[in-house]
């Protein structure tokens, strides 16, 4: 049943923003703080009628609009100063979506009449002057739509704890959209997400939480129109509260919106958890000197973005502009919107891009103590769900990894450059005669990044531990590519990143020789391991179980094709990687000792993981060794002295990390009452995996390889307590 409509407010305060149901019928409110008139536009067969509103206080204007029922297509016209070098640039002429719309139909048409200024069809503008030509034949409507009708169903939130949280970040279209069991009129599509086929995928991988790239409605920037590309990634956002219908099979606004609910449902049904990454630190709108007209810079410029005393954008995410979070009013409007997320579409936690550009204070630097970060700590709804933070803008100081509140979990960079670091350039390196950077930083990584995260009570699982994102190069193509191939992309290769620590094992791109060939899936297998296998919360990209490529481009930003979508069409070494992927995160969720909350130490504590790091003649490392850049070998030990396992004895796992040029001789270490020793996966190693060694034994590993060993600590954990076996990866 739906909820009653609530009692109107009293007349004299703004009631919430957006359209929302009263007893007496539906009411809109706008933030239009320096506004003279602001009026609604429904729209009609023949154009549009207009309705003033007529009160306003605070900055928001509001009324009642017994026509914005759902389904009922607006949008809005202002009247306000037009002074740019004060910041405002209202424009009566220009059709405005309304930020709070629940969803947005119909494209950006780039044509002059979008701009609020005057605008040449060649690139050619006059920022300071005012044009008059309306837009409304060419920008969106915003839409009225109704969430009573949804069935649920009983869905229950699985709330994943982060000790056993894997996250999978996709994209709704470049995941499914060459999936062969989803329908064809399915594919690319929120429905396709709910697909079984696609959720046994899932389910069978071992990933608890989907991490989807932007689903708020957005639209492609000019310039990409202009080359005949797209926006694929869906970081320029139109509107915060809607859903982007091109993903959906629905060609309806309601049915768009329910079409993203029944995906969750059905994702929620399996266990799987759907965390949406959103970009609320800039919009559509790009730079207000040259940017379009098309909401907030409508509405009210002055106070929606960060402006300098020229009234020009302060851009500190480098797409134009940055919303400006230190109005309260403009970070209602994001906490709104993740609040409504939360409890209209049920989603279970968010990925903020940029995030340092949210919580930049009134000297423009980066608070940690902003009031943004503490509403997420105190709302009872948002600090319930997971929040992942990108803890670096391009602003000045914008690389804060480490340094959010503790409700954030963030993006290890440090983990993702020195795991390539050690298994790939400095490999490159070796094979040239050059030196390395030696071990001491991946044993940091792998010791949970404490330098980072050891304050304020935080631990391991405060970051999330990548190798690849959707930016920068696939896994697959980590180890066939040195240099970026972005040529598609239409900017004469200068787009993406120059620092990839990548290594194309002597040949660049695609290759025949099955030697190259063997020893990338090697090494695509040690990132994997290394990514998967470490204490942290650990963040996989869709397609880098099954090898995928995009042929070395790493801005794949504009690519909406084959080249960026995830192919489905395996062959025998994708395959094999897909099963060592599954086997190495039934690892994972086997071995509780990696999977901590509290930072490995290397004594033994009550409760905590016991942490120990040998060199290759099984004696512990000595300062020497952290400080020999040329050394690439190392044991990690973990056991736990504390944690009894099913069987009534204790557990332990020796990761055996060999990124030397030649094989080599790992003796393991003595410890306690180890009977014998379980390899469970090898990459590259002479002893099998499923095999056995004796305590104080040696494992003979080749050139780059990582080798994953069990045991049992006393108790009757002995050869017979043998469990599931990860093939051997080496043949592969």
């Amino acid at each position: 049943m739906p909820p009653p409509p609530r009692p109107r407010r009293s007349l004299d305060r703004p009631p919430p923003l957006g359209v929302t149901t009263t007893a007496d019928g539906p009411e809109i409110a706008v933030l239009a703080r320096h506004a003279t008139a602001v009026e609604v536009c429904l729209s009609t067969p023949t154009g549009e009628r207009r309705v003033p509103l007529t009160r306003t206080a605070h900055g928001i204007w509001w009324d009642l609009v017994p026509e914005l029922v759902p389904g009922t297509r607006y949008g809005l016209r202002v009247r306000g100063p037009w002074a740019p070098d004060q910041g405002h640039r209202h424009n009566h002429d220009k059709l405005l979506l309304d930020p709070y719309a629940g969803a947005v139909e119909g494209e950006v048409t780039w044509r002059p009449e979008v701009y609020g200024h005057v605008a040449g069809d060649h690139g050619w503008s006059d920022p300071e002057a005012r044009d008059d030509r309306d837009s409304a034949p060419f920008v969106p409507r915003s839409v009225v739509v109704d969430h009573s009708t949804f069935d649920w169903g009983g869905d229950v939130r699985p709330q994943v704890p982060w000790t056993d949280t894997v996250l999978y970040e996709a994209h709704v279209r470049g995941l499914t959209r060459l999936h062969p069991e989803v329908p064809p009129e399915q594919r690319g599509t929120y429905a396709a997400l709910g697909h079984p086929a696609v959720v046994e995928h899932l389910t069978s991988l071992g990933v608890t939480t989907l991490q989807l790239l932007p689903v708020h409605a957005f639209t492609s920037e000019p310039s990409l129109v202009r080359r005949g590309l797209s926006n694929y990634w869906g970081y320029n956002s139109l509107g915060f509260f809607a859903p982007h219908a091109p993903y959906a099979a629905a060609h309806d606004p309601q049915g768009v919106v329910e079409e993203v609910k029944g995906a969750v449902r059905a994702l929620h049904g399996a266990g799987i958890e759907v965390v949406l990454d959103v970009v609320y630190n800039h919009t559509a709108e790009q730079s207000s000197w040259d940017g379009p007209t098309l909401g907030p810079r409508g509405l009210d410029n002055r106070t929606y973005y960060r402006l300098d005393d020229r009234g020009r954008d302060i851009d500190v995410t480098g797409c134009g502009n940055t919303l400006d979070l230190r109005d309260p009013q403009v970070a209602r409007m994001v906490l709104d919107s993740l609040r409504y997320w939360v409890r209209e579409f049920h989603v279970d936690g968010f990925r903020f891009d940029l995030a340092p550009a949210l919580a930049r204070g009134r000297d423009d630097a980066y608070d940690r103590e902003h009031a943004f970060h503490v509403a997420l700590e105190t709302d009872p709804v948002l600090s319930r769900v997971k929040l992942v933070a990108e803890p670096w803008d391009v602003g000045v100081h914008g690389w804060r990894t480490g340094q959010f509140p503790a409700v954030f979990s963030e993006w290890n960079d440090r983990f993702r450059d020195t795991t390539r670091t050690f298994w790939l350039a400095d490999v490159g390196r070796r094979l040239h005669g050059h030196g390395g950077h030696g071990v001491r930083e991946l044993a940091t990584r792998l010791a949970g990044s404490a330098d980072l995260f050891g304050h304020d009570g935080r631990g391991p699982l405060a970051s999330v531990n990548l190798v690849t994102a959707h930016d920068g190069f696939t896994l697959a193509d980590l180890t066939a590519y040195e240099h970026k191939h972005n040529h598609a992309n239409g900017e004469d290769n200068r787009d993406g990143h120059g620092d990839n620590r990548s290594w194309n094992h002597g040949v660049e791109g695609p290759t025949d020789d099955a030697e190259v060939l063997r020893r990338r899936r090697r090494s695509v297998r040690n990132l994997l391991g290394t990514l998967l296998l470490a204490p942290g919360v650990p963040m996989l990209v869709a397609g880098d179980e099954l090898g995928r490529t995009q042929q070395g481009n790493n801005n794949a930003y504009c690519q909406d094709s084959e080249l960026a979508w995830v192919d489905w069409d395996l062959e025998e070494w994708q395959s094999a990687l897909l099963a060592d992927t599954r086997s190495l995160l039934a690892l994972r969720r086997e071995l509780a000792l990696l999977r901590t909350s509290a930072f490995p130490t290397f004594d033994a504590r009550p409760g905590r993981t016991r942490l120990r790091w040998f060199a290759e003649e099984g004696d512990v490392l000595g300062e020497h060794q952290w400080n020999d850049p040329h050394r690439s070998t190392l044991t990690a030990l973990f056991d736990s002295l504390h944690d009894d396992t099913p069987d009534g004895g204790r557990r332990a796992v020796a990761l055996l990390l060999h990124a030397g040029t030649a094989s080599a001789s790992l003796r393991l270490p003595e410890v306690g009452d180890v009977r014998s020793w379980h390899v469970r996966f090898a990459s590259g190693s002479t002893v099998s995996a499923g095999s056995w060694v004796d305590p104080g034994g040696a494992v003979e590993v080749g050139p780059t390889s990582f080798t994953v060993l069990t045991a049992a600590l006393g108790g009757t954990g002995g050869r017979a307590a043998s469990s599931r076996v990860v093939s051997d990866a080496e043949a592969r």
